[in-house]
């Protein structure tokens, strides 16, 4: 049964990280010009915020639960705004040249932190967890939550280790107009993202 929960939530964690979000997005461009160290940072923070959310349905906390869906507002307001930051900086970011090592990136635990702050104020996040691992844990294994948070931390962090090692293999090819195309179209995508998680407010 332990095992089975694990595989489950393991699932949960991979299957909320896959698609593409401002996060995937992130990991893709850090990762093309900082280096894979920089995008595993970015994405391991994901995964850390996903399994506190996970943690928070799998333990049913009711009140912090409560509290979470009612700073939505806030929440998703700090988040689009520090995604328009980031569209801006990677806008302006100048591409390394064919050959160059990796460019100088903001400290791992900085990035790590802001990936964590980051997915935490996304509320598409933080109320899929809620939802699932709340109903897995109803339906299942209320006895254990740590085996749940275990899980969709492993299948989260799979899922960036993967795509980190993927864009690893292929930065050797991207020449500096190629990177400064997946810069501007990064930027763009980090924008929308941010503007549909505004309106998705004004939505409500």
């Amino acid at each position: 049964m332990t095992a089975t929960l694990f595989l489950q939530s393991m699932w949960v964690g991979l299957a909320i990280a896959a698609p593409v979000g401002p996060i995937g997005v992130l990991v893709i461009q850090r990762t093309l010009r900082h280096g894979v160290p920089a995008g595993l940072a970015t994405g391991l923070g994901a995964a850390v915020a996903d399994a506190t959310y996970g943690a928070v349905g799998a333990y049913g906390v009711t009140g912090l639960t409560a509290w979470l869906q009612g700073a939505h507002v806030p929440l998703a307001l700090a988040g689009g705004a520090f995604l328009l930051w980031l569209a801006w900086r990677t806008w302006l970011a100048e591409p390394a040249a064919m050959g160059c090592s990796a460019s100088a990136a903001p400290g791992l635990a900085a990035t790590f932190a802001g990936a964590v702050a980051l997915t935490l104020s996304n509320p598409a996040t933080m109320l899929s967890f809620i939802a699932i691992f709340g109903a897995l844990a109803g339906a299942g294994a209320p006895a254990s939550p740590g085996t749940m948070v275990a899980g969709v931390l492993a299948g989260s962090a799979l899922w960036w280790l993967l795509l980190c090692a993927a864009v690893g293999v292929l930065r050797g090819r991207f020449d500096v107009a190629w990177q400064r195309r997946v810069a501007r179209v990064s930027a763009l995508m980090l924008a929308a993202f941010a503007l549909w998680q505004w309106g998705s407010l004004l939505a409500r």
